[in-house]
């Protein structure tokens, strides 16, 4: 039975002639960039943040115009006479992203400076007080979609390497830590889909339609091998009721179906774990005697102390559960490290049921994206081989191994969790989180309905409202 049913665990079910997923920030760069040089009529950017001081590549320029966004913007419209370029993003934050280009210049000014005839930029104000817009959504010509939980912004981009320390791992001057992202690709009627939901958002924060694009030229990022062909692709969304029942809860509902529906894995990497509706349902798969075995890599810590003081702390709660659950010894959770022990700060968002459905989008498995801030993924499912590899190559980069070598070790040991642990070790490799490296983040905010709620709810404080704008990036 499918897990995919349009109008439930997803939007639409749509066929993409090619589909890729793409792993960590500087090939997710470099191909957005390549792409959006292909572009003849619209580049619709929809995302969280934006910086337009962000550059697509580092160590040796490779690809045709400038390497930083926005110069790189205009140069497309200078090259393309018939372009239009829209930027969205939410606008929670807007000054911070943008006051050290235009020091002193108020957000009104900032908007005229960016936006031109054909360069439009648009802050996302439609979503109730404290929810924030987080769905990662480029589209190109309405013919080339990507979707992830990854931004073009400052201190995303990183090699598969995650190296302890990266020269060119550096933003305005400084450096910072190794990041782990997962995006996909897709072309087809799925790109068309995502173009639909990226006009919707624009209509809606601005009032002003923008057409369809029914004949665009097909496009593929060039050096980018699909890993599927003419495939069905799901796309499932969340969207906070803005009135009354229009609520759209289609990425909870797959991450239920799908948990529901694991018979030998659940595979999650994620920002947070934070929903006890989540994790109640993992740990009920737990306590069944022939259930999934379950492995989680989180980040050792949120970046922000708010974060930390939030997410973290519910995490901490969520975890004892999850542990009191596991009596079969199903479950591993982990943080990933370098080869000289730093630790790689997981953003990416993805699930692996079995080697039947593979879920990457934008939504954290926290309370606010299951029904409070907007998010959009993209799932598959039925295409075994490719599904596997995608999760031992995942796997495989956090114990710093080949996806073969993992495969191999899951074979030898009958299980994915014991080749898990086998290949844990010194260097760069994933650690296990424990109850004692827990023992500091339990806090008076995990679970707070006003700082992580799952819903609508009936007010916010302005202090309420300032503080919930931090917690999502």
């Amino acid at each position: 039975m499918s897990l995919l049913v349009a109008g439930d665990t997803c939007w639409r079910v749509e066929q993409a002639d090619k589909f890729a997923v793409i792993v960590d920030g500087a090939d997710y760069f470099r191909h957005v960039k390549q792409a959006m040089l292909r572009a003849k009529r619209r580049v619709m950017l929809i995302g969280w943040d934006f910086d337009m001081r962000v550059t697509f590549e580092r160590g040796g320029k490779t690809l045709a115009g400038p390497n930083q966004l926005r110069a790189f913007l205009w140069f497309l419209l200078r090259m393309r006479p018939d372009l239009e370029i829209y930027v969205l993003k939410s606008n929670l934050n807007l000054v911070p992203a943008f006051q050290t280009i235009w020091n002193g210049v108020t957000p009104v000014a900032l908007l005229n400076l960016l936006s031109s005839d054909r360069l439009w930029f648009a802050v996302d104000g439609a979503h109730p007080t404290g929810a924030v817009h987080h769905q990662k959504i480029i589209v190109i010509d309405d013919v080339l979609g990507f979707c992830g939980g990854i931004d073009l912004t400052i201190d995303r981009w990183d090699t598969p390497e995650h190296l302890d320390r990266n020269n060119i791992r550096r933003t305005l001057g400084r450096s910072y830590g190794p990041r782990h992202e997962v995006a996909v690709v897709v072309d087809g009627a799925a790109a068309r889909t995502l173009g639909e939901q990226a006009r919707t958002r624009w209509h809606t924060a601005t009032t002003q339609s923008v057409a369809p694009i029914e004949d665009g030229d097909r496009i593929w990022p060039h050096g980018l091998e699909p890993h599927l062909r003419q495939i069905d692709v799901g796309i499932a969304r969340t969207a906070p009721a803005l009135k009354a029942g229009n609520e759209v809860r289609e990425v909870e509902a797959l991450n239920l179906a799908g948990i529901a529906a694991a018979r030998r894995t659940i595979y999650l990497e994620n920002q947070y774990l934070a929903s006890r509706r989540l994790a109640t349902a993992l740990a009920e798969r737990l306590q069944e005697p022939d259930g999934p075995e379950i492995v989680i890599v989180l980040p050792r810590r949120s970046e922000s102390r708010l974060e930390r003081e939030s997410m973290d702390s519910a995490r901490h709660d969520l975890l004892q559960l999850l542990w009191s659950a596991d009596d079969h010894k199903r479950f591993g959770v982990y943080w990933p490290v370098t080869d000289g022990g730093t630790p790689v700060y997981v953003h990416s968002k993805v699930m692996v049921i079995d080697d039947c459905l593979l879920r990457i989008g934008s939504s954290n498995l926290n309370n606010r994206s299951m029904g409070f801030d907007s998010e959009c993924d993209v799932a598959i499912e039925g295409h075994p081989e490719v599904i596997t590899a995608t999760r031992n190559g995942l796997v495989g980069e956090h114990l710093g191994v080949t996806v073969e070598d993992f495969g191999e070790a899951v074979d030898r040991h009958g299980s994915f969790l014991a080749a898990v642990e086998a290949l844990r070790g010194e260097g760069r490799s994933l650690v296990a989180f424990t109850v004692e490296a827990l023992v500091d983040e339990a806090g008076p905010l995990a679970e707070n309905d006003l700082m992580d709620p799952d819903h609508v709810p009936r007010s916010f404080s302005n202090t309420v409202q300032r503080l919930l704008g931090r917690l999502t990036e």
